[in-house]
């Protein structure tokens, strides 16, 4: 599940252009990194409480008592036995701790996309206690990212700190990652710190979109034992008795729009497309930093794999911010082949076009007359 805000409403006359996308090439420290290592806007206010499950999906339920439990049992001193660990900045120099006893300490959401698996890791996020300093939450992708910045070891000291590390879209599809992370993981369970994952599935399994504990449990490898998974079962909530995506406006309707929406971008789709080429993906959150709403012109399908793999992860950062986006063009949809929507990434793709069409839902009022 997640909350919803409404859509930014179009002023009179904007006061300046319209934002460009392409005209920004952020560069993100090591530091931002760290510091922004918790539950995206999206899922600032989400908690247990607000999570709706479905009355004929006892799974969803289920997973959030467990989840409660788990969160409480996160309290007191830290895994190690050494209470607040002592860390000096970004966690350097902390004296070492001593191996966490023995036992799970971890959680893995299993279910298809769109049952609320981020809700419920946010909330397991929010509900441990322990300061935010104490917690961190982010996707694989900026895991891994935080590791190319600050280097495998200065990442193990930075985080094992920590009472909880939440990871959300386990990246199976890349082995190389996939092992990088896992040993990251079992260095951090050795130090006590407490483990919360979703995961996506891997290529070719069948079930795929749907459930991928098993595949997850086996890719962690020695990690398999601190982890209980948890299976939610459900249908996607964001189309969950809504109407369909709404059909795509006009180059007209979207430029004017830009122009009456403070804060609002505007681009042309192809060329978009082109410079997040040039934007290494660790920066696309950066890259929507202030904006109120995202509007594209000329939307038509993505030309290629490694094009598509890019504007999912834009995808992703847009949702979290809740950022509207208002297009002309073919709906959403339609980006993808069916050649890519039957390949190994099709989870991918199908997240992005549900993420996508409900931020062409929320884009609607900034269309006037």
């Amino acid at each position: 599940m997640s909350s919803s805000s409404a859509a930014p409403q179009p002023s009179p006359i904007a006061e300046a252009s319209p934002l460009s996308l392409c005209a920004r090439e952020p560069h993100v420290p090591a530091d931002r990194l760290v510091a922004e290592m918790v539950p995206p806007p999206r899922f600032d206010s989400v908690r247990f409480g607000t999570y709706i499950p479905d009355p004929g999906q006892p799974s969803q339920s289920e997973a959030v008592q467990v989840l409660e439990s788990f969160a409480a049992g996160l309290g007191g001193a830290h895994a190690s036995g050494s209470g607040k660990p002592r860390r000096g900045l970004l966690g350097f120099g902390r004296a070492k701790a001593p191996k966490a006893p023995a036992g799970p300490r971890g959680v893995y959401l299993d279910g298809g996309y769109g049952v609320g698996k981020t809700h419920l890791l946010a909330s397991l996020w929010h509900a441990t206690p322990a300061e935010p300093s104490l917690k961190a939450f982010g996707t694989f992708v900026e895991l891994t990212n935080l590791v190319g910045a600050l280097g495998f070891q200065q990442t193990v000291q930075t985080l094992s700190g920590h009472r909880l590390l939440c990871i959300d879209e386990f990246e199976l599809d890349d082995p190389g990652d996939t092992v990088l992370v896992s040993t990251l993981l079992g260095k951090l369970v050795d130090a006590g710190v407490a483990l919360a994952a979703t995961s996506n599935t891997l290529p070719g399994k069948l079930g795929e979109g749907r459930f991928a504990a098993a595949d997850f449990l086996r890719e962690i490898q020695g990690l398999s034992a601190h982890f209980r998974a948890l299976r939610i079962d459900g249908e996607d909530y964001r189309h969950r008795g809504l109407p369909e995506a709404p059909a795509p406006f006009s180059d007209d309707q979207v430029t004017r729009a830009a122009y009456a929406t403070e804060g609002a971008s505007l681009d042309d789709f192809p060329r978009l497309l082109d410079h997040l080429a040039n934007v290494h993906p660790s920066r696309y959150g950066a890259l929507t930093d202030d904006l109120k709403a995202v509007c594209l012109t000329g939307v038509e399908p993505v030309p290629d794999q490694s094009t598509a793999l890019r504007l999912v992860v834009l995808a992703d950062r847009l949702y979290d911010r809740e950022v509207p986006v208002l297009a002309s063009g073919l709906p959403f949809d339609r980006l993808f082949s069916e050649e890519m929507l039957n390949g190994g990434y099709r989870k991918k793709y199908f997240r992005a076009i549900s993420r996508l069409t409900a931020l062409a839902r929320d884009a609607r009022g900034l269309v006037t007359g």
